[in-house]
């Protein structure tokens, strides 16, 4: 503890990384003060009231979890920074089968360039897309004490188009700003204080079980002890890594012996991340829209309300399925082995005991494909988890913290954090957080 309560001391001793951590808190507390200024001509109470009662559990209660509860508050933040992160996985995406976008990914700095200026326009599409069905669900919906627009209409329309628009292209820019200037990584930053920010609110709810009766003190504390115990795994298996050792041929040039070294290549258990939950959330949302718009249909509400709904056995299995199958299409996009065994071959590097070329490739593809298998199975249990728990009277508020989308992001975010706070400290020959001076398990 002591050791510690040290490293924390050196932080606030290195002035630029003082200056760092002071600007990303401050643009944090700017973000979250903007999902509390509610859009011009909103009941912002009837609103917060209405998605709380219908979309806890839906792709709007989703969407709101993401921007911190900015989409109940109506806020001209409520879009949140997921436009600029569904813009970047289409990017993503489209170069696995667009040669030009391949290209420029290989370009180095300058493709780079090219490709963010695309993803910032590709935002803004989205983002006015996004932001006309937030402007016309917001006219649309009503309570028994009235409309949430009071008075709706084209100039209310399109100014909350702008507002949720400019709201959003502020965000991405405080972002970068964050990654530029501040700690970590702007958007996933962003990302994580909206998550946290529910924290405090969940575990007062269950404070409040405790406090009327509902709920055993005993019974908290285990509870509390499962908690502790699922994120050490989410972060055993977040830092988990298979290292394949590479072996560089001596080559001599000049006066000087390049190679003969031995490097590994670091193939993560969890290559994939968060995105195969949040692909297979958005897939097991479809039905449930199509089927809303039959309400009338006695046989289509029976398969909703049995077969797709987050309490059914069956939508569990069907969305463990899927996370497992999209766990390995992410990988596949994410880590090419051929490419990763061509530039071995360019430097002269080779896996001992394998041959160059199609060999290397086969090898390093079928180790990617075991370890991804157990990976995967862990973020289906991780992601069905908060619904077993909700079952066992936990409040759902609290269970989305015992796994899912949330406690991924959580971890993901505050190790990367965490690593570069260390290479900072390391860089000017202060003691780090672990005891080898790194992360284990996050290196390069």
């Amino acid at each position: 503890m002591s050791k510690f309560t040290e490293s924390l001391t050196n932080i606030f001793k290195i002035q630029e990384l003082r200056e760092r951590l002071v600007f990303t808190a401050v643009l944090l507390v700017v973000v979250r003060i903007g999902s509390h200024v509610t859009l011009p001509g909103v009941d912002a109470s009837l609103l917060a009231d209405t998605i709380r009662r219908q979309s806890e559990n839906s792709l709007f209660g989703l969407y709101d979890l993401f921007v911190g509860g900015a989409f109940s508050n109506a806020a001209i933040f409520a879009l949140g920074i997921m436009p600029y992160i569904s813009s970047s996985i289409v990017i993503q995406l489209l170069g696995a089968v667009w040669p030009y976008i391949q290209k420029l990914q290989k370009e180095g700095e300058e493709g780079r360039k090219k490709i963010t200026q695309y993803t910032r326009y590709g935002t803004v599409l989205i983002s006015m897309l996004q932001a006309s069905g937030v402007v016309i669900k917001l006219v649309h919906t009503t309570t028994p004490t009235g409309s949430i627009v009071p008075n709706p209409g084209f100039l209310f329309s399109l100014s909350s188009m702008v507002i949720l628009t400019a709201g959003t292209i502020f965000m991405m820019w405080l972002g970068e700003q964050i990654t530029e200037r501040g700690i970590g990584n702007g958007i996933s930053l962003i990302i994580f204080i909206g998550i946290i920010a529910r924290f405090p609110h969940a575990v007062l709810d269950e404070l409040q079980l405790v406090r009327s009766g509902s709920r055993n003190l005993i019974v908290e504390i285990v509870i509390l002890v499962l908690m502790g115990l699922i994120v050490a795994g989410v972060v055993l298996v977040t830092q988990g890594t298979r290292r394949i050792p590479v072996q560089y041929a001596k080559r001599v040039v000049g006066r000087k012996v390049y190679g003969g070294v031995t490097q590994y290549i670091p193939l993560r258990v969890n290559t994939a991340g968060v995105m195969p939950i949040i692909f297979a959330q958005a897939i097991m949302f479809i039905p449930q829209i199509v089927f809303s718009f039959f309400p009338e249909n006695d046989f289509m509400a029976n398969i909703n309300n049995n077969w797709f709904t987050h309490s059914s056995w069956t939508y569990s299995f069907i969305y463990a399925l899927m996370i497992i199958f999209f766990t390995y299409f992410y990988t596949a996009i994410a880590f090419n082995p051929k490419d990763v065994s061509d530039n071995m071959k360019k430097q002269g590097g080779f896996i001992p005991g394998i041959r160059p070329g199609s060999h290397t490739s086969d090898f390093i593809d079928n180790i990617l494909t075991k370890i991804t298998l157990p990976g995967s199975v862990f973020l289906a249990i991780i992601a069905i988890l908060p619904t077993f728990l909700i079952k066992m009277n936990v409040t759902p508020g609290f269970a989305s913290f015992f796994g899912g989308t949330s406690l991924l992001i959580i971890v993901g975010v505050a190790l990367d954090t965490l690593q570069q706070v260390e290479s900072h400290l390391l860089m000017r020959h202060y003691d780090g957080f672990m005891k080898s001076g790194k992360l284990r398990g996050r290196r390069g």
